[in-house]
């Protein structure tokens, strides 16, 4: 009975003891005490590494959809295209059966300094051989790159000769432009497309801007769609360009950290002319400031879908071991006050992530009516014209162009996710390059001058049939005006550059051919920016 006794006055300690530690058992001293549990006490070894990286993973988990992890390895893959260039060989490629095609060196770069030309195949890079092995494309990238000063020893086969030749390649920097193409589409209108928000992306799109002028630029098309965002800065720069001095950009709004403003510091160099500016649903971040910034100053028109609705703004926080953790600290608004966050719940992704699916199950993307029910709470007003804009998440365009699936079949479909339209242009080419570059002297003269024959796409078929892909004859004739620009497009960017694609495929873009209606018509421009309510 007394042994029972002890018992219960220890219990008894122990529970006003714990209890009155918990008073000062801070969550943060709770983390540590766990840890210190688990590679104390842990029945086997602990890699502690691991298990504070699990947990600093899980916490943010619980947080918004956009704080994160990233090991050091990861870090290097995000922060990469972001600081404008990498280190490797210098050569854009595509597989094709399990062989690496050359299909550009870069200007200047060390494949090209060494004599890579298109059409060659490479084999090996030093000890690890790249053809016929199902690489993975990054897998590939790795063996190809490597710090700056290092050395590729690259094998290579080259049509015309029997045996593989040798290329001693030295990697260095490899610049990666955020400016996907710019150049003239009529007499007076240019277009710009962006691919991203990255270190030199300022300076990329005014060098494209004076190019543009030199040849007659007055109006501009500016191409966002699929630009999932980066850096603030370039944003704020590229919207200053078109805004007068002390015009509102964006601001940040915290409860921990208050409201920055960002206010063009200068009048902008191109406040003149028409400007529209082409999103779509993966049009995200950065692309919703700079959009954002032209739609509330009535600067231009927004020309396509509802953009992402990325408004939160992390804050990197970099660990020595090269990991990074992305936190959230604020939210980005619009001049006008909207938030371009769109809805979430703390901790769950998964709903978050089911977005995109939700929209295009809801018709938001085929049909202009299915977003036109605001709530007058998300009704917001510009900033000189004082017309109406809504928030509730992302950049709502002043013109709304839906998907166009008419050209659309399964045939298509199957084609594209075989990879047989770029297997067969990349051996098109490399049959017929040299006669193209001397029947073709520009890009412009194949634009005008090149036919896809029957011939061409008869073949195209049959390489579709040999890859399992059937042939669906009703499909066929529904895809083919979409399929041969396809085929003429990537022929000519093979032989070109990635404009020339553009030039043949853009008459099917739907956001595109809107864009320019809007922009040559200066009625048609003028009627979106009329003066709103009062």
């Amino acid at each position: 009975m007394k042994k029972i006794l002890s018992v219960m006055a220890l219990a008894v300690m122990a529970v006003t003891g714990w209890a009155q530690m918990q008073i000062q058992f801070t969550p943060e001293r709770k983390l540590r005490y766990a840890e210190q549990i688990i590679e104390n006490y842990y029945v086997d070894n602990v890699d502690t590494a691991k298990v504070v990286t699990e947990a600093i993973v899980a916490m943010l988990k619980t947080l918004d959809p956009h704080s994160t992890y990233s090991s050091p390895e990861e870090t290097r893959e995000l922060t990469e295209p972001l600081e404008g260039n990498f280190s490797g060989i210098g050569i854009r490629f595509q597989m094709v059966n399990d062989t690496l095609y050359v299909i550009e060196s870069v200007a200047g770069g060390p494949s090209e300094k060494m004599g890579i030309v298109p059409g060659d195949r490479i084999i090996a890079c030093n000890d690890t051989v790249i053809a016929g092995v199902k690489m993975k494309n990054s897998g590939i990238m790795k063996v190809l790159r490597g710090p700056k000063g290092t050395v590729a020893n690259l094998k290579v086969l080259r049509k015309g000769n029997s045996e593989p030749l040798e290329f001693r390649v030295v990697r260095d920097a490899i610049p990666i432009y955020s400016v996907d193409m710019s150049y003239m589409v009529n007499d007076s209108v240019g277009y710009i497309a962006l691919s991203r928000f990255a270190e030199k992306t300022t300076e990329e799109v005014k060098d494209a801007m004076r190019t543009l002028r030199k040849q007659g630029m007055k109006h501009l098309v500016f191409d966002l769609t699929d630009n999932g965002g980066g850096y603030m800065r370039p944003a704020t720069e590229l919207s200053e360009m078109f805004l007068g001095k002390g015009d509102m950009i964006v601001y940040t709004e915290s409860p921990k950290n208050g409201v920055a403003e960002y206010i063009a510091e200068a009048d902008g160099d191109f406040r003149d002319g028409r400007v529209v500016v082409m999103v779509n649903q993966y049009s995200a971040s950065a692309s919703e400031i700079l959009s954002g910034a032209i739609q509330d100053n009535d600067r231009g028109v927004i020309v396509g879908r509802r953009t992402f609705g990325k408004g939160l703004v992390q804050r990197p926080f970099p660990f020595p071991d090269g990991s990074m953790m992305r936190l959230t600290v604020s939210r980005y608004h619009t001049p006008s006050g909207r938030c371009i966050q769109k809805p979430y719940v703390d901790g769950d992704d998964e709903a978050y992530q089911r977005d995109m699916i939700e929209r295009y199950n809801a018709g938001e993307l085929t049909s202009a009516d299915s977003i036109h029910h605001f709530a007058d709470s998300l009704k917001f007003y510009t900033k000189r014209l004082n017309r109406p804009v809504y928030g509730g998440g992302g950049i709502m365009p002043d013109r709304f162009v839906a998907i166009d699936t008419t050209m659309y079949s399964s045939y298509y479909r199957d084609l594209i996710a075989k990879g047989v339209i770029n297997n067969f242009c990349v051996n098109y080419v490399d049959s017929h390059r040299a006669e193209l570059k001397k029947q073709f002297k520009t890009d412009n003269d194949y634009v005008r001058g090149f036919d896809v024959t029957p011939e061409i796409m008869d073949s195209l078929i049959e390489l579709g049939k040999k890859e399992g892909v059937e042939f669906k004859e009703d499909e066929y004739k529904r895809s083919k005006p979409m399929l041969e620009a396809i085929v003429k497009g990537l022929i000519g960017r093979d032989i070109f550059e990635q404009s020339t694609y553009s030039k043949v495929v853009s008459r099917f873009d739907p956001i595109f051919t809107e864009a320019m209606d809007i922009i040559n018509s200066p009625e048609r421009y003028n009627s979106y920016l009329t003066a709103g309510e009062k």
